[in-house]
């Protein structure tokens, strides 16, 4: 079993230019913005749900990118609303959220 319920992480690395990275797509803002989120839930901690960060996810060209293990889901994500349907439908529910999968 794992020590959480849900695991996500947000890519927050960051690139020179020109190249993309997430961290120039808002990754470390909407990190902290799903963070809060599930807090509000009170969902987070030990058996529940951890939101991190995490360095270069190797995923930046198909980004802003997260991933929610043990699922091991992908998604892209545009901004708060795209993060509130991950967490409510696939975080909460267990619900893959399609229309943003990669």
């Amino acid at each position: 079993m794992s020590y959480y319920q849900r695991h996500v992480f947000f890519c927050c690395n960051r690139r020179d230019p020109p190249e993309r990275c997430c961290a120039a797509s808002g990754g470390a803002e909407m990190q902290k913005y799903a963070k809060g989120r599930i807090k509000e839930l009170r969902m987070a901690g030990k058996g529940r749900v951890r939101i991190n960060k995490a360095g270069c996810l190797d995923r930046c060209d198909e980004g802003p990118v997260l991933v929610v293990y043990p699922d091991d889901v992908w998604y892209t994500y545009v901004d708060e609303s795209d993060i509130d349907e991950i967490i409510d439908r696939h975080v909460v529910n267990g619900e893959i959220v399609e229309r943003l999968r990669i």
